[in-house]
């Protein structure tokens, strides 16, 4: 089996750079970060504060996660519910960060993560992927970019969903990721860290072909 682990902050480019090494080398990619989402969301349908740990420990009891692959396009599932187009808001964005923060929701989310790499030749990416949840992982890439261009992405991708008006204000973007990033890097349970054996990407002046050309020459490299 292939198990390929691609860590970083948000908006580094992981999730993009994870989707097309998947599909170039013919491997599973399974996006993390939007299990973490759909929890978040189901959080805020509830009006359940994110750090209320013994709250969010009790609707994780109840909780099922799923993930389904439709003509080759993941749908995140939660409590049987296709929530898929409904997790990429900056609101739910800041409540799967502020759940993630909770090792019981990490726990459980991580146990699902594992058997789903027992299964396929995957490719995975979050934010613990290389150092906690598949710590043995045949390849281990760190991906990264300054804060700056992760916020001008970020307002690209909201002005391409028609959300540019309500969120157009990059130096609050920028704030909100700076903030993301603190909370990722300085939780207690399996924070946000590069590790040893990983090969770190700077994509901030990087296009998404030639991110995903390098970490292939990695992987084939090692395979030989």
């Amino acid at each position: 089996m292939i198990t390929v682990a691609i860590d970083g902050p948000a908006g580094a480019g992981k999730s993009t750079a994870a989707k097309l090494l998947a599909e170039r080398m013919n491997l599973v990619h399974l996006d993390t970060g939007a299990m973490y989402r759909a929890v978040g969301l189901k959080a805020l349908r509830l009006g359940i504060d994110c750090f209320d740990r013994e709250s969010i420990i009790e609707m994780m009891k109840t909780t099922v996660v799923d993930v389904v692959y439709s003509d080759g396009v993941q749908h995140v599932f939660i409590d049987g519910e296709d929530v898929t187009t409904l997790i990429r808001t900056q609101e739910v964005s800041k409540a799967a960060s502020d759940v993630s923060t909770i090792p019981e929701v990490r726990i459980k989310l991580a146990a699902f993560q594992r058997k789903f790499a027992e299964k396929y030749d995957v490719v995975m990416d979050g934010r613990e992927i290389g150092s906690y949840v598949l710590p043995n992982a045949e390849f281990k890439f760190f991906v990264t970019a300054s804060v700056e261009e992760r916020a001008r992405r970020r307002l690209e991708e909201l002005k391409s969903k028609g959300l540019a008006a309500e969120n157009a204000d990059a130096g609050r973007i920028i704030e909100e990721i700076r903030s993301r990033d603190k909370t990722d890097s300085e939780r207690e349970f399996a924070p946000l860290k590069l590790v040893e054996d990983a090969m770190v990407l700077d994509t901030t002046y990087m296009s998404i072909d030639e991110v995903v050309d390098k970490m292939i020459c990695r992987i084939k490299g090692e395979l030989k």
